[in-house]
């Protein structure tokens, strides 16, 4: 078998029916290209490699799992990237899915990795520690909506598909997990660049207590900022406002 590494934020699933749920969720899009991030003891994999003619690959960062998953699964022979997921390339040309029971610990890094490949992903159901999966599909008002938020429904629809309870893992995990569904948008937000629009969110929300007026006066003259808008704070911003002030900053 296999140990497990708490330094690799490693909690294996071993509930059958989550991993069911989970591929449910993800054949109700059709794929021809699927990356599976961290497939540890295989629990989702062993379904994975069941649905259909597809080009499969995974990546896994831990040698004893690569291993355990070779001996288990020979079909992953030359699939398996052994590397951290931050650090590899697209690992498909053109449109491909992104499924896994991502490591809790590098979470929020990955949802960013996401962002950077979002014109090749074309979905995306991964397992989040609950907490985060409803901050990127908070809207705003509510007191989880923040930079996470708005950066990922810029560019895709989020789905919360159901959470998942602590023992369905082996070791549990002392939080409970959440299962979300991200499809890229129909039609892309108007903003002046995207790097306008990541400076504005991530300033904005940098002082999220303050008005916008106070959090972001560095990125506007002066005449813009007394517009009415700039009295709210940035929690009380839909998306498409953030977008839309980007075409008026210096």
């Amino acid at each position: 078998m296999y140990t497990l590494k708490k330094s690799l934020g490693q909690h294996f699933l071993k509930d059958e029916n989550i991993c069911r749920k989970i591929v449910a969720a993800l054949q109700q899009r059709p794929f021809t290209q699927l990356l599976e991030v961290g497939p540890g003891g295989g629990a989702l994999t062993k379904y994975l490699l069941q649905t259909g003619d597809i080009n499969f690959r995974a990546v896994e960062l831990d040698e004893e799992k690569v291993d355990f998953l070779l001996k288990t699964y020979p079909l992953l022979e030359g699939k398996i990237i052994h590397r951290s997921f931050l650090d590899i390339d697209k690992p498909f040309e053109g449109k491909f899915t992104v499924v896994g029971n991502f490591p809790y610990n590098i979470s929020t890094q990955i949802l960013f990795k996401i962002l950077d490949w979002k014109d090749d992903v074309e979905c995306m159901v991964g397992m989040f520690q609950k907490e985060v999966a409803q901050r990127v599909a908070a809207k705003e008002g509510n007191k989880t909506y923040g930079v996470l938020s708005v950066l990922v429904q810029a560019f895709f629809e989020v789905e919360y598909l159901f959470d998942v309870h602590e023992r369905s893992f082996t070791p549990p995990p002392k939080v409970k997990s959440g299962v979300i569904r991200l499809l890229p948008k129909t039609r892309t937000m108007a903003m002046k660049s995207e790097k306008d629009f990541f400076l504005l969110v991530k300033t904005a929300f940098n002082q999220r207590r303050k008005t916008l007026r106070n959090a972001v006066k560095g990125l506007f003259d002066a005449t813009i900022l007394q517009d009415e808008l700039f009295n709210k704070r940035a929690e009380q911003l839909n998306v498409q406002q953030f977008a839309d002030l980007t075409f008026r900053m210096k």
